[in-house]
């Protein structure tokens, strides 16, 4: 049984596309340049849109 679905997985890929073009930016504005920042807000953003996505790590 897969982990994430695929919608989550199209907002990652999605995310990390904008982080290497420089569009990407985190919540106070500033660009992102970790590839883990960018997964961490493409699985955020598929959370938002109720994709199959574990719970956050605490």
């Amino acid at each position: 049984m897969a982990k994430y679905s695929k919608k989550a997985g199209e907002k990652v890929e999605k995310a990390m596309h904008e982080m290497k073009e420089g569009e990407l930016k985190t919540g106070t504005g500033k660009k992102v340049t970790s590839k883990k920042q960018a997964v961490a807000i493409g699985l955020s953003e598929a959370r938002e849109a109720g994709a199959k996505v574990p719970k956050k790590k605490s």
